[in-house]
């Protein structure tokens, strides 16, 4: 393992300026009266978060050289200087740990795949510790301090306490992975759930730029929802809001691994849906992509199974706009390589499920590959370098930072 630089800190770790630089990081470079007038925040407050960063280089002020002498400060741009810092980010899935080398505005710098021989934690932190060295090593040659690493996990996580509660893909359950993964790195690490995590990603850079309020659903091995409620995205008090895919569909449907029956991912997982075609036809199925040439050539009963969980999805939708109210729905996950096969269903059905002005709700599939999750963990990474340490803390009704 490369030693890390990781000993700096974010020079302002208040409220005001973690809002002020994601909004840069989102909508940059920005002058200061308009970066007051998209945070809320007076023109003295904004003074006096941007000027420390600047000084300490995390900001950058562009001076336009043809601009006209005016009375007062001139409006220059600000803007992140994103090749300040570098940080890392590893999405962990149940065959293979994907890692992401990302500058300070998140752009990729570089990436690595690792195949996973176990799904035990001593099998993932040593894969986690041998690709976050060959991305040290990669960030040696530019040059650059790495101040951070994020993991992203499926399942229950207290990110304020690094733990995974329950994976149900990995069969963990209490492991502190922050703390392991922190041991092993020399980084200091942030884990959250890889669905959040991705949301963090959406919000800054993706199809969630500019909106208050946003869900991302992810479809294939699991069914999962990132949630933005008034700008933040929601952990809830337990850390586990937006687990759609453990909201009952059919209470008299198949079981599901939490022990409940009929829950929208006991239907429209990839496990559920090959376990439907290997019942439906006879047909011993292992891969989604056998299941999903099988559906496509029109084999009875295959492509009844692909319906079947696009009516579950749009339902799960529905529940979502209902509840919640969002301007968007962003679904992707790798069951989008599925998405013609029920495309249909899934808008029918939300159609049927939603209520009044919710189903007006914008419906977007957003296909993104696992580098893009394990971006999104280098998203959190950043996020925890630069927020204060009480602003961590899971929450659904604090407004912006």
């Amino acid at each position: 393992m490369q030693s890390a630089s990781h000993g700096e800190a974010f020079p302002v770790r208040t409220p005001a300026a973690s809002h002020i630089f994601t909004t840069l990081l989102s909508h940059g470079p920005l002058t200061r009266p308009e970066l007051a007038r998209r945070t809320g925040l007076s023109a003295a407050a904004v003074t006096k978060a941007v000027r420390p960063l600047i000084e300490s280089a995390y900001l950058v002020e562009d001076v336009a050289e043809e601009a006209r002498p005016t009375l007062g400060r001139p409006a220059n741009p600000v803007r992140v200087d994103g090749g300040r810092a570098l940080f890392a980010g590893v999405k962990v899935t149940g065959d293979e740990v994907i890692g992401v080398l990302t500058d300070l505005c998140c752009r990729v710098c570089a990436a690595r795949h690792m195949p996973l021989p176990a799904r035990d934690p001593r099998a993932v932190l040593a894969a986690v510790a041998e690709l976050v060295g060959a991305l040290l090593i990669e960030a040696d040659g530019l040059g650059v301090p790495v101040l951070g690493l994020g993991v992203a996990v499926s399942g229950d996580v207290d990110r304020v306490r690094g733990v995974v509660r329950y994976s149900p893909f990995l069969e963990w359950r209490g492991i502190p992975l922050a703390e392991l993964a922190a041991t092993t790195t020399g980084l200091p690490v942030t884990v959250d759930n890889d669905v959040r995590a991705l949301t963090v990603a959406e919000q800054w850079f993706g199809g969630g730029v500019g909106l208050s309020n946003f869900a991302v659903v992810t479809v294939g091995a699991g069914i999962g929802c990132g949630i933005v409620v008034h700008g933040r995205v929601v952990a809830g008090a337990q850390g586990v809001a937006g687990e759609i895919g453990h909201v009952t569909i059919d209470p008299a449907g198949p079981l599901c691994h939490c022990g409940n029956r009929g829950c929208v991912e006991a239907i429209a997982g990839d496990a559920a849906i090959l376990a439907r075609i290997r019942e439906a036809t006879g047909v011993d199925v292992a891969l989604p992509t056998e299941a999903v040439d099988l559906a496509r050539r029109g084999v009875p009963g295959a492509r009844e199974a692909y319906a079947r969980a696009g009516e579950a999805i749009g339902r799960a939708l529905a529940t979502v706009a209902n509840l919640l109210g969002p301007e968007r729905v962003i679904i992707s996950g790798e069951g989008l390589a599925a998405y013609d096969l029920f495309a249909e269903q899934v808008r029918d059905a939300f159609a049927a499920a939603a209520f009044g002005s919710a189903a007006r709700c914008d419906i977007q599939t957003r296909p993104l590959p696992f580098e893009e999750w394990a971006r999104g963990a280098a998203a959190i990474a950043i996020q925890s370098f630069i927020r204060p340490s009480s602003d961590q803390t899971p929450t659904s009704a604090r407004e912006h930072s």
